[in-house]
């Protein structure tokens, strides 16, 4: 680093100014911080859940892994099929996939097989009696 000092005249102060070369000083110093998912997929390892799909497709299987960007493995994977007139209209029709990866930029939705439980709601203040 050099230093640069001005010549000033009258009652004025010298400042020393430090230049670096880079201007980009701050971002070289903050950490990169890793993004962490919206969704904790990790409690329904080993379990089945529902996947929806962009374009319409529904799926179940047993969920087997995924990563920060929800890619999904699914195991024994069944695929619930569309009404050929109505494409977001299911049918009783269904097909065995078997093991699938789920790309996670087309995943929409993602809920267990079994049902959800209720919970109390978190934005109402509780009033005690």
């Amino acid at each position: 680093m050099t230093e640069i000092k001005k010549k000033l005249t009258g009652n004025q102060t010298i400042l020393p100014l430090k230049i670096t070369g880079k201007e980009s000083v701050k971002t070289q110093d903050k950490e990169k911080k890793k993004k962490e998912s919206i969704l904790d997929l990790s409690k329904y390892i080993d379990k089945t859940i529902r996947v929806k799909f962009q374009g319409g497709r529904e799926a179940s299987g047993v969920l087997k892994g995924f990563d920060p960007l929800l890619n999904l493995v699914l195991d024994g994977t069944i695929e619930y099929m569309r009404d050929p007139d109505d494409q977001y209209k299911l049918t009783e029709d269904t097909r065995q996939l078997g093991l699938v990866v789920c790309r996670g930029t087309s995943v929409v939705l993602i809920c267990p097989q079994d049902g959800m439980e209720a919970i109390p709601n978190p934005f109402i203040q509780q009033q005690d009696g």
